[in-house]
């Protein structure tokens, strides 16, 4: 006879099996046994009961957009069992970097280095504070991996921001594999190191039929195998705005539909349709719009554009995407139904002439790599077996998307899989361009592991090598009302020295007015940083949000002094002894369309306008801590962070 267990055991797999085939198939497996005997027998009494009697249907309502945070699928992807790590491998790895940090090749690792240098955990997340030493940190790890746990060099890869940060680590990693004695060359290492776009291009190129792509027309030296970031471009050249421009006019010729939503949307007089078996020639108007929320105005098909890349890199099929559905305004509504329109034609202007977008190259791989991986060839994923991503907090949905696609695919054909993301969610300061921190703080959900704990292992890289204790806390301050944020405690390597300091602010400047006391401040400072012993060698780093002032106050500079400016965005992994910040800290305007976007992807806890109001923060954050032993902020009204710092008495 069978025991009550096993009775609850087959009723419950029976209606499963009924209702959910997919989920009955998981709970045969091993894995999914442990799932089962975690449910109560309340649990298993309330399914019986409401698989044996059905309820009376309630009316149909329309669908809403999510409420809340998509979930992911459950099944794990990495382990259970750790990576090979033994004894004698971690010794020789410490008495290897002994010997190159007495040749001065690399500065002797801390404690809570050698956590992430060392780690067997299939799926490592290491939240890594600013002047942390994280880019030397993750050489010594793919050191570790490729010289003591013998990984080919072939089946891992590491995934750095821009161009410019991967050639930095290359240069890194072949100086420190020199000392190792471990064969790797140039050509190895650019193979190595590359951008997730990079990464992609190369994968692209076997499933994809080596497409050409959009964003590098009229590039000058554009690569097809060295794919930058595209967050770090400027405004479209003219090629693409041809092409933008082609598809909005045989839009607007050949569909009704969207010409009236053109003439709504720019406020214009509704087009009189010529009588029927008339033809007429429509001429599409070029009147600049603005979209609520953003900065400046725009051509429609720029507009255009700009949001689709937004919405793609949010997770969203523009050909999916449902704008009935979505919680917002009839002018919004409006808006994404002509987008929509547009991206149709635009999509086939790109095919005739065998161009792809980057974005659309993500979707489609993941879309391949969902299908069970089918026709992709094996060797075409090997490189990825073995990741390790810097910078993983400007991660947006649309790359996670392709990346849980890669690793399940090779975890389906047996392989082993792992994945070390480095980054500080601190300075995520991407979300204008569908990136968020959220990804990261809730990478779990996204990376699950097999077996009985699915979660990553967390490490935290807390010592600041960089800055001054005053800096970092005055850092620290302005993130104080950043709604979602992991909790760090940043530490001070360096000393403060007499004449240090944390931000000082400047008030009521006005640029075109006191321009020439900030030039006379700017050669101050490099007349000080001259006297100091041990100093940074940058002496004085500029920055500012807008590109504006730092023209203006490069116009007045001495070509010769040891100055560098630089937009916030730009100057992210910078350091100088004195940082000199000119902004206003703008607070961002509401964004009613990307408000109603966030919630219908499902990904995020936060609306779009307050995850710029964090953002605005973790940006002053940045600026801050690009100072060693001085700040000065100079700002026109007290504002967003410079509030919070004149709150700090910092006036």
């Amino acid at each position: 006879m069978l025991s009550a267990v096993k009775r609850y055991k087959l009723l419950v797999s029976g209606a499963l099996a009924r209702c959910f085939p997919r989920t009955s198939a998981h709970l045969r497996s091993e894995e999914g046994a442990v799932l089962f005997r975690r449910w109560s027998v309340a649990d298993a009494k309330q399914s019986i009961e409401s698989v044996g009697k059905p309820k009376a249907r309630a009316p149909r309502k329309p669908s809403k957009p999510r409420a809340k945070p998509r979930k992911p699928a459950s099944e794990g992807i990495y382990g259970p069992a750790r990576m090979a790590v033994d004894n004698p491998q971690i010794q020789a790895m410490r008495l290897r970097v002994g010997k190159a940090v007495e040749a001065g090749v690399i500065c002797a690792p801390s404690d809570e280095q050698w956590a992430m240098i060392l780690s067997d955990s299939p799926v490592t997340r290491i939240f890594a504070g600013a002047g942390s030493g994280k880019s030397t940190t993750l050489v010594l790890r793919v050191v570790f991996m490729l010289c003591h746990m013998e990984i080919p060099p072939e089946r891992l890869t590491v995934i750095s921001f821009t161009n410019a940060s991967c050639m930095q680590l290359r240069e890194q990693l072949l100086q420190v594999l020199g000392f190792w004695n471990f064969a790797f060359d140039p050509a190895q290492a650019r193979r190595c190191v590359r951008t997730f776009h990079s990464a992609m291009g190369v994968l692209a190129k076997d499933v994809l039929g080596d497409p050409r792509w959009f964003e590098q027309l009229d590039e000058k030296g554009a690569s097809a195998t060295e794919l930058d970031n595209p967050l770090t471009s400027s405004r479209l050249r003219p090629a693409q705005q041809r092409l933008l421009k082609q598809a909005y006019q045989s839009c607007y010729a050949e569909t009704a539909r969207f010409r009236q939503l053109v003439h709504q949307l720019l406020g214009l007089a509704q087009p009189a349709e010529p009588a029927s078996g008339k033809r007429c020639t429509r001429k599409a108007p070029q009147d600049a719009f603005k979209l609520p929320g953003e900065f400046t105005s725009a051509p429609l098909f720029e507009v255009f554009y700009v949001q689709a890349g937004f919405i793609e890199s949010i997770g969203i099929r523009i050909d999916q995407l449902q704008p009935e559905r979505m919680t917002c305004s009839a002018h919004e509504r409006a808006f994404v139904e002509a987008l929509i329109l547009f991206w149709n034609h635009f999509q086939e202007i790109l095919q005739a002439q065998g161009l792809m977008t980057f974005n659309a190259a993500f979707q489609q791989l993941a879309q391949r790599l969902t299908g069970e991986g089918k026709n992709i060839p094996a060797e075409a994923l090997a490189p990825f077996s073995h990741l390790l991503i810097d910078e993983f907090q400007d991660i947006s949905p649309q790359i996670v998307q392709w990346l849980q696609a890669l690793h399940r695919a090779l975890a389906r054909q047996g392989e082993a899989v792992s994945l070390m993301a480095i980054g500080d969610d601190w300075q995520s300061i991407y979300g204008w361009r569908g990136s968020s921190p959220e990804l990261f703080i809730d990478f779990d959900k996204y990376f699950p592991g097999k077996g009985a704990s699915k979660k990553s292992r967390v490490l935290m890289l807390e010592t600041n090598y960089r800055s001054i204790e005053p800096i970092i806390r005055d850092g620290e301050s302005v993130l104080a009302d950043v709604s979602f944020k992991q909790s760090k405690n940043s530490r001070a390597a360096k000393t403060t020295q007499a004449g240090d300091h944390g931000v000082k602010l400047i008030t009521r400047f006005d640029i075109k007015a006191r321009l020439p006391e900030l030039i006379a401040q700017i050669r101050s400072q490099c007349e000080y940083v001259a006297t100091r012993q041990h100093a940074d060698r940058n002496a004085v780093l500029v920055l500012s949000r807008r590109n504006e002032p730092l023209r203006a106050i490069q116009a007045q500079l001495d070509r010769k002094l040891p100055v560098k400016a630089y937009s916030i965005h730009r100057a992210k992994g910078l350091q100088a002894e004195v940082a000199i910040i000119v902004d206003d800290c703008l607070p961002p305007e509401k964004h009613p369309l990307r408000n109603a976007l966030y919630a219908y992807s499902g990904f995020f806890h936060n609306s779009y306008d307050q995850a710029m109001a964090d953002e605005s923060l973790r940006l002053a954050y940045v600026a801050i801590t690009r100072g060693v032993s001085r700040v000065f902020w100079f700002t026109q009204k007290t504002q967003g962070a410079t509030r919070i710092l004149a709150g700090r008495g910092k006036g």
